[in-house]
């Protein structure tokens, strides 16, 4: 779309001017029955009581070090600016820290944390939305900043999250 808008002009040097859309996202849905995660395609899709497909949001779901769940979780809380606590049980690839380390809220975290039933995992922002949709996550759900602040709009404590590995109804979801 960007290339369309801007022909002829280059994106690789920085302080380039673009012609950008400025899309109205409109109002978040009332009701929301639950949220899919399709590992395969990597995508998150909020659907709301029939099913019906209200949003839907590329995302990095897991890793081969740490993969995503399979099966059903709840929302436990939203967060907004977190403080991200490293918990060193988890030994992350490319975190040489063995103690816990805390990082307060601010740029280098993402802008929301949704907590899930299951434990140390969750679906947050990323301050790097080049990286969604590859498996380069700890086993949570990333989504791009804006995308997590959309998505935490429209979710409360109790909503149920149904991990897919691949979906088989390409035309609407399968939250019961």
């Amino acid at each position: 779309m960007l290339r369309r808008l801007n022909p002829g002009i280059g994106f690789r040097k920085a302080g380039t001017k673009l012609l950008v859309p400025d899309i109205d996202r409109g109002d978040s849905p009332a009701t929301i029955a639950g949220i899919e995660v399709d590992k395969g395609a990597r995508l998150v899709r909020v659907l709301d009581p029939s099913g019906k497909w209200l949003a839907v949001f590329p995302a990095s779901i897991g890793s081969a070090e740490k993969p995503a769940p399979s099966g059903e979780a709840e929302v436990k809380r939203v967060v907004r600016n977190p403080t991200y606590h490293y918990d060193p049980r988890f030994a992350f690839k490319g975190v040489k820290a063995k103690r816990p380390f805390t990082i307060a809220a601010g740029p280098n975290n993402p802008v929301v944390w949704i907590d899930l039933s299951i434990e140390s995992y969750g679906i947050h922002g990323t301050p790097e939305p080049g990286k969604i949709g590859t498996t380069f996550s700890h086993g949570c759900i990333r989504l791009t900043n804006w995308d997590a602040e959309d998505l935490a709009s429209m979710v409360q404590k109790g909503t149920k999250v149904s991990f897919k590995d691949e979906m088989a109804n390409a035309g609407g979801g399968s939250l019961q």
